[in-house]
């Protein structure tokens, strides 16, 4: 063996033994705290090979027996995870300052431009601009109330095209249709005009980087061991490489052919222009060209696929549950008719579907493990001690699930919505036992939207067809875990008008 070969062997096994020591010694300082229980994992690994493929359900079935705070290693990183109502409420209201900030982790890094978008950044002033340019012009109430026109159209889009499959006995794929839609109500309001047509490869291949982008942005051990994240052992870091220079060629192409077409909308900004504008304000928080693109990205991302997510798994549990998509009809028949199609300001007369959007929230949250927050100090919650830098989950799956809330909570039954306690529960972060869009100073900007257009997009298809899936097929309800929780087979059925023919065109 040369001297040098015997001197990288030496220096490796050095390396690991401080590495180990390191990790052993931390270990004893943070138990000798009273932490909360939880599972021991791995050394080095920490829970991490125990997680399988379906995180939430794993840390559910672990909550059941060390409780709804639970504190475990995640490879290396300090974490606890809220799995109840009261626990979320604990952090998420009563300590909310303190877990404002999101840990480093690859997706923000690789996907969200160095994490200079509105879901990674750090709280501080960049962030707080960013979310107050996307309330006052885009998601908030004011905002919402301008653009209604641009949803409706574009909800009229989609039921002429699915009228269209309709005629030609054609399957309607339901998440192309509505990630093809709920896009274009984007794109409207950012740039004045709609990016995709109803049917095409173009609008499919954006769903299929979406879905890619939720899923690959799920477990990532490098973000949990951070001294192998460079190895890349699962090959994500490098997917999400790729993924991100297909995207920033989409967001470049959209940002250089705005600023051609700048003068045609002097007077009438859209949300891209205000975004530039600022951006090149001297007197002002500036934002960058990563801070737009990034923003961007939120956008036409987790703002279209989580509403698309929801009305999805709405449909298909009424697939499951043919009775409550019959009652919901017949509410709608009735405060609606069949003359015409569903318009928004039917929406608060229609008590049922809001209960069966309520009911799926429960159910099928589209973020079943909250966006990690980080705590900025040592902190107390309940009883137990939690270090400084420890990572927060929340479980909204398990909350939506936790049989000393819901009676009987694996029963997709909107009607425990209707009466009650729960009547007044609504999604709005308020509820802790119904938290789809989490809570507190970071929740979910877009909620006020997405609520909206779930409500909407679901009442008008239930409302203008009869559903059914082809001959031969079997309804699948399994879940693919990732950024959001996706349906593992994208749902497909056959549509049959109910509506008057004049209500189509």
């Amino acid at each position: 063996m040369t001297f040098d070969a015997f001197y990288v062997r030496e220096l490796g096994a050095a390396v690991l033994i401080f590495f180990i020591s390191h990790f052993f010694i931390k270990s004893i300082i943070t138990n000798s705290k009273h932490l909360p229980p939880g599972p021991r994992g791995w050394p080095i690994l920490g829970v991490l090979p125990l997680l399988g493929t379906m995180p939430h359900v794993t840390l559910t079935d672990m909550a059941k027996k060390f409780g709804p705070i639970m504190f475990l290693k995640m490879g290396t990183c300090d974490t606890v995870v809220a799995s109840s109502p009261d626990a979320a409420q604990a952090f998420l209201k009563a300590l909310d300052r303190n877990f404002l900030n999101r840990p480093t982790i690859a997706g923000a890094i690789h996907l969200g431009y160095n994490a200079q978008d509105l879901v990674f950044a750090n709280y501080g002033s960049k962030w707080k601009l960013l979310r107050k340019l996307t309330n006052q012009h885009m998601l908030g109430g004011r905002a919402l109330d301008d653009w209604a026109h641009v949803r409706a159209s574009e909800l009229k889009h989609m039921v002429r095209s699915m009228h269209e499959c309709a005629k030609q006995g054609e399957l309607v794929v339901l998440g192309d249709m509505l990630s093809c839609a709920i896009t274009n109500m984007v794109s409207q309001v950012v740039l004045s005009h709609r990016i995709f047509s109803n049917k095409g490869l173009e609008s499919k291949e954006f769903k299929d980087m979406v879905v890619e982008f939720m899923t690959i942005s799920g477990v990532n051990i490098g973000d949990f061991v951070p001294f192998v994240a460079w190895m890349d052992l699962q090959g994500v870091v490098g997917k999400m490489r790729r993924l991100h220079k297909r995207f920033d060629v989409f967001l470049t192409n959209i940002i250089e052919e705005h600023l051609k077409s700048s003068d045609d909308r002097k007077g009438m900004p859209d949300f891209l222009d205000i975004l530039i504008t600022n951006g090149e304000h001297p007197s002002r928080e500036r934002l960058t060209l990563s801070n737009i693109k990034a923003l961007l990205l939120n956008l036409f991302t987790a703002g279209t696929d989580t509403s698309s997510s929801i009305i999805e798994w709405a449909l298909a549990e009424m697939l499951k549950n043919p009775n409550i998509m019959i009652r919901a009809q017949k509410e709608m028949d009735k405060v609606i008719g069949r003359k015409r199609l569903l318009v928004e300001s039917d929406l608060p007369k229609l008590l049922y579907l809001e209960a069966i959007c309520k009911e799926t929230y429960r159910m099928h949250p589209s973020t079943a493990l909250s966006v990690p927050r980080v705590a900025s100090e040592a902190c107390n919650v309940n009883g137990y001690y939690i270090p400084k830098n420890t990572r927060l989950n929340v479980n909204i799956w398990a909350i939506g699930r936790d049989p000393s809330v819901w009676s009987k909570p694996l029963e997709f039954n909107p009607e425990r919505f209707l009466g009650g306690k729960s009547a007044k529960v609504d999604p709005s972060g308020v509820y802790f036992e119904l938290i789809p869009f989490g809570a507190g100073r970071r929740i979910c900007p877009g909620y006020r939207m997405a609520i909206g257009v779930v409500e909407h997009i679901l009442g008008a298809l239930v409302h203008s067809f009869d559903w059914k899936l082809p001959n031969g097929v079997e309804l699948n309800m399994d879940e693919a875990f990732g950024l959001t929780l996706q349906k593992a087979v994208p749902l497909s059925a056959m549509v049959s008008p109910r509506l008057l023919p004049d209500a189509y065109v």
